[in-house]
Parts: structure tokens; sequence; C-alpha cells
């Protein structure tokens, strides 16, 4: 897993260099972008589960897209519009994200605080130019909203079985398999769920296999003696244990964060939230895909039936319990790591560069402090992101390496395909 953090963090120079805005560049009110960030967070669905990407993603192309109709710096992601040039590139960008919101979530509450927001936003605007952004921002929310209406997302969850065969996975709790049909969702930029499917897992007898599984179930046991303090923490931060921070929404706060140091203008704010939403929701859905491709059991089914797997290095414990709640489906490969790599990389894409410092914050809850950690690049929250599911011993590394190949090459390819600049250098 190491080795491949590595290859991720030092293959950027040769992949970015040429794409990133100039610190300082600024030509419009980015902080509209940011605003319906948080209002999406704030209102976001506590059933979303691993959809929850789909939402951001949603908001994220819409406003590109609105934006960049008016300022013509990159080619659409996805809505192809004509806008006046003298449009409010501010209203537009409101529109768009009220008008996806409000489809998405359209509760009376969540409909107030959407209303109210757009029209403060647009109280500021001179009433001609919001007009005409507004038109434009309508447009580009039509759009999207309806080219993800049918994407299979609503599908109902089906019944999810495997036979009880060594190395297969079984459920580990009444719950079942959830998220059966996740790969049938229509990307939102991979032309195929399955176009960077992480590599299988080594076969039980391997000596790689074997080495993992005694990793994890050192490491991962819930009465771990040998896993240190700040390990445990890290494995919680993340599993949103003691926190209120959820992962897919720590990733955007990051990208709120940098983007506000560097002052990027409100297009280019735009198009950095939705490629690294976009990445994330088809780096998460590789990952996805694979588990019930390969259907791998959970360590702790591993490690309680190791003497059925025909590895004599392998020992069983009957009573062995990670430190984290097991998720309600297969093992391999690890979501957790495909969500902060694809984040890592189209961050890293968008800048130029992966050692951008910053921290993160984890909002405690239940009488828990908050927790700060400083990071010097994308790819190190990535690192720790990755082996906090080794730390609470519901996956083991050669999983986090697996996603991390593919999630790698999902995010290059989304900022490969889409919203590309239409001028070959930056101007000075």
């Amino acid at each position: 897993m190491k080795k491949s953090i590595h290859r991720f963090a030092a293959g950027l120079a040769a992949a970015i260099g040429i794409f990133a805005p100039p610190a300082g560049a600024t030509n419009s009110n980015a902080e509209v972008i940011v605003e319906w960030n948080q209002l999406l967070q704030a209102n976001m669905p506590s059933t979303a589960g691993l959809l929850t990407p789909r939402y951001f993603a949603m908001l994220h192309i819409a406003m590109f897209d609105a934006a960049n109709a008016i300022e013509r710096e990159y080619t659409p992601y996805h809505a192809r519009l004509l806008a006046h040039p003298a449009a409010s590139t501010e209203a537009a960008a409101a529109q768009a994200g009220h008008d996806v919101l409000v489809a998405l979530i359209p509760t009376p509450e969540a409909r107030a605080a959407f209303d109210a927001a757009l029209q403060a936003r647009l109280a500021g605007i001179q009433p001609w130019r919001a007009a005409a952004g507004s038109a434009v921002g309508h447009q580009a929310a039509s759009d999207i909203i309806g080219w993800r209406a049918h994407d299979g997302s609503g599908a109902p969850n089906p019944v999810f079985t495997l036979p009880t065969f060594p190395g297969l996975w079984q459920p580990t709790s009444a719950q079942g398999a959830q998220f059966v049909l996740f790969g049938e969702v229509t990307p939102f930029a991979l032309l195929t769920p399955t176009q960077y499917l992480p590599d299988p897992p080594p076969t039980l007898t391997s000596e790689r296999y074997t080495r993992d599984f005694d990793e994890v179930k050192t490491l991962g046991s819930a009465t771990s003696t040998v896993r240190t303090a700040e390990q445990t923490q890290t494995a919680r931060l993340f599993a949103s244990v003691g926190n209120s921070t959820i992962h897919f929404a720590m990733w955007n706060i990051v990208a709120r964060d940098v983007a506000r140091r560097a002052h990027w203008s409100l297009v280019d704010t735009a198009r950095l939230f939705a490629l690294m939403n976009a990445s994330m929701h088809d780096g998460l859905q590789s990952s996805h895909t694979s588990k019930f491709v390969y259907g791998l059991w959970r360590p702790v089914t591993a490690i309680r039936r190791a003497d059925e797997d025909m590895n004599s290095a392998t020992v069983a414990d009957a009573g062995w319990t990670p430190l984290l709640t097991t998720p309600p489906y297969p093992s391999h490969s690890s979501n957790q790591t495909c969500v902060g790599v694809s984040s890592a990389r189209a961050l890293a894409r968008a800048f130029g560069r992966d050692d951008v410092p910053y921290s993160v914050t984890w909002t405690g809850t239940g009488g828990n402090a908050d927790v700060t950690r400083q990071y010097t690049s994308f790819s190190e929250l990535a690192q720790q992101q990755a082996r906090s599911r080794v730390y609470g011993g519901i996956h083991f590394d050669f999983e986090l390496e697996a996603s991390s190949e593919s999630c790698t090459k999902v995010a290059d390819w989304v900022a490969d395909t889409k919203a590309r600049p239409l001028r070959t250098a930056w101007p000075h």
C-alpha cells in the first residue's frame, strides 16, 4: 500500500503540470460555490449512504456548467449552453445549485433554506445581469437533472447471497448486503463502472494473503495490544466514530479551504469541486463494484474460519472481533481507499501539485473533543484514510493497494476527459 501511495505522489509532476490556475487569480465571487456545497452538507439526507457523492457531483457539475457557459474557460462537463457574456456568473451558479438541490432534497425545510439562500445571493446583483445568469442556471440544472433522472440510483436493493465456501463473503449482521446494484448506476465520467476494475485479491494460500491476514488480525482486533493510540484514533476518525465528520464531506471541506487560500475565480473553483466529486463518485463505484465481482470474505469471517482456508500458516480465532463494525457488503476492494485516493488525485491534478498544506478538523460528538490534524499533501490524508481500515480490522492491506491503483486511474480519466482548458497556457 505504501508503495502505491508513493507512486501516486511521484507520478503527479508529469501528469498535471500545466493545468493549475495561478494563485491569486480572481474574477468573480467564488464563495457562491462554497455556499451551496455547505447547504448540501447541512441538508444531506441521512439515508444517502454510498449515493452521497451523487448529490455532490450533480450539484457541482451543474454549477460549473452554468458558470462556464458565461466565462468560456473550459469545455463543458455535460451541459452545452449559450449565454450572454454579461450575464452574472454568480447568479448562474447560484440558480443552478438551487434548482439541483430542490430536485434532490424536496423537503419543506430544505426548500425554505435553498430559496432564502438564492434570494440573498441574487439581491446583491444588478437585476438584468441576475436575470440573465439565472436563466443559464435554470438550463444547466435542468440538463443535469434530466441526465441523471434514470441513472439507476433508485433501483431497489436485491438480496445477495454466496455459497458458504472458504473465501466467499458471508453476512456479518442481519442487515445483509447493501447497495448491491451501485455498480449498475451510470458513472459521471467513466465509460463503464468496471473501466478501472481493481485487481483481484491474492489466493488464500499465497504469501501476500498470509502476511496481510496476520497484520489485520493483530492490528485490527478490538482488543489489540500492538495498535497504537494514534492508530486507534485514525480508525475511528475516518469511520465517524465519536465525530460527525463524514469522509465525503471531509474532502469537500479540504477543497473549500485550499481553494479559498488560493483565491481562485468562481469558474475555477466550480471546476475543482465538479472534478473532485465526479472522481469521488466514480472511484467509489469502481471499488464497490469490485466487491460484488470478487465476493471476498471480510477479515472477521476469514479469521474465525481460518481453519477452512487450506492455508496452514493462518490460525483461526473463533472469538476474534474487529475494532470497527464491519460494513454490510463484501470486502475486496476498499471503498474508503478509493474515496481518499480519487479525491486526493483530483485535487492534485487541479492544483498541479500534491504537496499542498492544509488541516482537517473532525467535530466531536457525544462528549468527544474535536480533533485537528495537519497535512502536507493530499496523498498523505488519502493514505491515512486507507490505512484506517486495517487499523479498524475491516480490510486487508492488499485491498488498499488494489483500490489505490484503480482510483488513481479513475481521477486521471476524469481530469483528462472533462472540463478541459480552452487555452493551452495560463496568462501571467
